[in-house]
């Protein structure tokens, strides 16, 4: 895979770039076919096939805010198709689906059959290699109808579902939950065919999955980060989960956004090292510098301005960084920040 930028030839198999207000999104994507577009923008609705793709409409930004539109591309012909509340396409090597869930009091049961659901297309597709979930829940550190937080609430679901296909989904893949600007929850998930997904853990954090108690009755069900290796040989990719200031299972620096963005990006640093990989039977590794797409997510709007200027210290101009202003999945975590290294 190889994430590129305007002018820059792309030759892998699946790529993903952003595409703003104003960019030639055709003109970027000549010569490729479109496996699905997310478009974190300012306002939502259930994803649906637009020109032969699933099209995921996100309230993610306010009005006056930059909308960005995620675009993954292929090198081949695209099928696509709806299931249910899911839709999809694939290429025969890659799959993409999106579905909603629209607000409810209590989300677990939902999030378990929706996600079975996805599970038992992916498989029946012969796709049986998960290599990413992206999960934005609203009002995400809000109530539910048990006076339960809506994450921990998401997590029991998600949770249960992983439990039920043990047996054929061995390991759980890198993932992003976050809030978002609507009651509900979206989500999206990519999986393959042929490629080997290996899933990662960060040596500063707990794995989540192993989480205590006292962050709800369920772990959050994800890796720290899910390499995968393609199937023709060609350079591994590595899929940065939502990443917080969190050591061990801590908050740390509560209320400094900046002691929080240093953090966060030092445990990014440390998940994609050789260091780390080799850790995991892995050879190579990754710097900062590698990390592309980059998504990042602060709490609060007058933090933005910090975190943009330690992001582009830390980062350089390379990156294609967006910045969205939603809550985070603990009331005292200030930013997180996904991304992609090739």
């Amino acid at each position: 895979m190889t994430v590129t930028h305007p002018g820059l030839a792309r030759t892998a198999a699946l790529d993903c770039l952003f595409v703003r207000p104003g960019d030639d999104g055709r003109a970027r994507t000549a010569g490729r076919h479109v496996l699905g577009r997310v478009t974190y923008g300012h306002g939502g609705r259930p994803p649906q096939l637009h020109d032969g793709a699933p099209l995921a409409r996100m309230a993610m930004a306010a009005a006056d805010d930059e909308r960005i539109t995620e675009v993954w591309t292929t090198d081949r012909p695209v099928r696509h198709g709806r299931d249910g509340g899911l839709v999809y396409a694939e290429d025969g090597e890659h799959f993409l689906c999106a579905v909603r869930i629209e607000e409810q009091d209590v989300y677990r049961d939902t999030v378990r059959a929706v996600y079975e659901a996805a599970f038992t297309l992916m498989w029946r597709l012969g796709y049986t290699e998960l290599l990413r979930m992206w999960n934005l829940v609203g009002a995400i550190t809000g109530r539910n109808g048990e006076g339960m937080e809506n994450y921990q609430d998401f997590c029991v679901g998600r949770a249960q579902a992983f439990e039920s296909w043990s047996g054929r989904i061995p390991g759980m893949p890198a993932a992003t939950g976050i809030g978002s600007l609507r009651p509900g929850i979206d989500l999206y998930f990519l999986a393959c065919r042929d490629g080997r997904a290996r899933h990662l853990e960060n040596p500063r954090q707990t794995p989540a999955h192993r989480y205590p108690d006292r962050y709800g009755p369920k772990s959050p069900s994800f890796a720290r980060a899910t390499l995968l290796e393609p199937a023709d040989g060609s350079r591994p990719v590595l899929y940065v989960s939502g990443t917080a200031s969190i050591i061990g299972d801590d908050t740390v620096h509560p209320g400094d956004v900046e002691r929080q963005c240093a953090v966060t990006l030092a445990n990014i640093q440390a998940l994609v090292a050789p260091d780390n990989l080799r850790r995991h039977g892995l050879a190579g590794g990754f710097r900062l510098a590698d990390l592309d797409c980059v998504k990042v997510y602060v709490r609060d709007a007058e933090d933005l301005p910090a975190v943009r200027a330690h992001c582009a210290n830390a980062l350089g101009a390379g990156p294609d960084i967006a910045f969205f202003n939603v809550d985070v999945c603990r009331p005292d975590l200030l930013v997180e920040i996904e991304g992609i290294c090739r």
